[in-house]
Parts: C-alpha cells; sequence; structure tokens
C-alpha cells in the first residue's frame, strides 16, 4: 500500500474543512422572466436584500425576459436541482403553455413549487372624461356601436386581455383589444384619451387613482379590496363565478429534493410574513398574502392553467 506524505494528507483534510463552508457561500439566483420595474422584480429584489441579510449569503435578481416569461423559467427549469436557483413569477406563467405554440419548457413537468406569495383582482379602469360609470355602461356602449368601446392590457394572452375576452363573451358584446408592451404605455394612453379603458392589476391601477385621471368601474376579485371599496366586483356585476387575478410565485427546477423544497419555502414565507414587508406589498401591489406552501400553489397553479387555457384556445388567441 503506498504511502500519503503527511502534506498531501494534511492538504485533503484541510480541504474536507472547508467544503462545507464553501457550500454555505454559494450564490442563490432569483429568476426573474421579465424585464426591470416591474412588480415581479420588486418582489425579488425585497426577497433579496432580506435573504442577504439573514443569511449573510449572496443572493442575486438576474431578469431574463422573453416569450411571455417562458425564457426565464426554461432558465430556471435547466439549472442544477440545487434550491440555489428559483424562479419568481407572475399569473402569465399559467398561459405559456396554451397561448406558446412550442413552448421551450413544460410549465407543470419542468418546474417544482415553492411558495404562493399572493393574488391581487384586475381591475377596469375608465379614463376620468369618458361617461363609463359602471360596466353595465360599457356593455350598452358595446351593444349600441359594437367595437367602439377601446380596452388596454399590457399585451396579447395577459390574464387582462383574456378575462376581459371572457367578460365580453359571457356579455355578449365586442369590445376592441389595444394591447400594449407594459402597464405604463398602457396607462399613459388610457389617461390621455387615446384608449377608453384599461384592464389591469390593481397594482397597476391604483397609483393612478389619487389625481382624478381615471375611474374603477369593475374588480374582478371575489371581494372588494379596501382600496376599490366603491367598486363593484363582477361578481356583483351579474358575472356568476368570474374571477381574475394577478398572483405571484416561487418555482424550483424540477428534480430539487423536498428537504432544499421546504427549506426555500420557509426562508422565503418567512421575510414575507414580517410586519413591514407584508405592509409594503399591501400598499404598493394591493396584494392579499397567501404564503401558500408547495401543495397550495401546485393546486392553484393548476387550476390556473385550465381555466386560461381554455379561453385562449376557445377564442383562438396567439401570441404573434
Amino acid at each position: 500500500m503506498p504511502r500519503i506524505s503527511r502534506r498531501l494528507f494534511l492538504a485533503g483534510t484541510s480541504a474536507l474543512a472547508v467544503t462545507p463552508a464553501l457550500a454555505q457561500q454559494r450564490t442563490t439566483t432569483l429568476v426573474v422572466p421579465f424585464p426591470p420595474g416591474g412588480s415581479t422584480d420588486a418582489l425579488a429584489r425585497m426577497l433579496q436584500a432580506n435573504l442577504q441579510d439573514k443569511t449573510g449569503q449572496t443572493v442575486i435578481v438576474e431578469n431574463k425576459s422573453g416569450a411571455a416569461g417562458a425564457v426565464g423559467a426554461a432558465q430556471v427549469a435547466k439549472a442544477a436541482p440545487d434550491g440555489k436557483t428559483l424562479l419568481v413569477t407572475f399569473d402569465s406563467h399559467a398561459v405559456i403553455p396554451a397561448i406558446l405554440p412550442q413552448p421551450p419548457l413544460d410549465v407543470e413537468k419542468d418546474l417544482v413549487p415553492v411558495l404562493l406569495v399572493g393574488t391581487a383582482p384586475y381591475v377596469l379602469a375608465a379614463n376620468a372624461d369618458r361617461p363609463f360609470k359602471s360596466i353595465a355602461d360599457v356593455i350598452a356602449a358595446s351593444k349600441a356601436n359594437p367595437g367602439s368601446v377601446k380596452y388596454a392590457s399590457v399585451g396579447i394572452g395577459t390574464i387582462g386581455h383574456l378575462a376581459m375576452t371572457l367578460l365580453g363573451k359571457q356579455a355578449g358584446v365586442d369590445i376592441t383589444h389595444v394591447p400594449y408592451r407594459g402597464g405604463g404605455p398602457a396607462m399613459n394612453d388610457v389617461i390621455g384619451g387615446h384608449v377608453d379603458l384599461v384592464c389591469g392589476s390593481a397594482a397597476l391601477i391604483t397609483p393612478h387613482l389619487e389625481g382624478g385621471k381615471v375611474r374603477p368601474i369593475l374588480q374582478m376579485g371575489r371581494q372588494r379590496l379596501p382600496a376599490f371599496k366603491d367598486t363593484q366586483t363582477a361578481i356583483e356585476a351579474g358575472f356568476a363565478d368570474f374571477e381574475a387575478l394577478a398572483w405571484w410565485g416561487v418555482f424550483a427546477p424540477k428534480g430539487t429534493d423536498n428537504a432544499s423544497v421546504d427549506a426555500a419555502y420557509h426562508a422565503l414565507r418567512d421575510i414575507l410574513a414580517e410586519p413591514a414587508t407584508s405592509a409594503r406589498l399591501r400598499d404598493t401591489q394591493q396584494m392579499t398574502l397567501t404564503l401558500g406552501g408547495p401543495k397550495e400553489l401546485d393546486a392553484f397553479f393548476a387550476k390556473q392553467v385550465q381555466v386560461w387555457g381554455k379561453v385562449v384556445r376557445d377564442n383562438n388567441i396567439t401570441a404573434s
């Protein structure tokens, strides 16, 4: 048996000794499949700062946008399943399999759920100079002059677009869709009077209420939000069981072991459950925190895929 020199023995034991420390220093990456500046990016950066403070580890946010969020999601799906790469995403994630002809991943099989952060209703708001005070007014105008009423969304195949498609179909009217590349341009054109209405998340609509430039006329959650206490829900307006929610969730690559998923869930949940953090999310995003675990997100996500996928297919909506 060959002898091992003292120098080699010490080098080997030293390497073994530092391995756990090196493991603790590994970088955690939060992938956001959208450009900087949106609500998902803001959420990820909030998590980043708090995770770094609590763990002392390096945490980075990487924005990887494209293909309705599928590019960033696919990147996470291909990452090592070690709990160090997480996808922080938004409601359009559920539309990927229906809206893209050849999606780069299977969102239900290539990722595992970690955390359902929370939800916020979509809201339909009108330019304040338009005569619309309720969804009944919009329906009446659309019946009197089909296609004359125009609404903005943040893009083809987004939940705002799909919700209005479903609502128009149930009401038997044609409301013209005007897609934009983001909430900022959409709101600017509604405020400027180029488009009559906008359907966006409560987070998008709320900052513009104070100036009186837009008027909320319908919210699409099951209960009224405090910020929209005088605005009826779609269910109250006669659309049975109608619900369209913005939501935020965290996923990990397929194959991530249960212990890593559980550790990520508890770390993120504890951050978001802190009073100052949860209050900030309620104020800035009008978010109702869920903080549901993998099982809750799995069930919720499956329903979102089913509901909005059907709207896409029934109405022959494509991303182009």
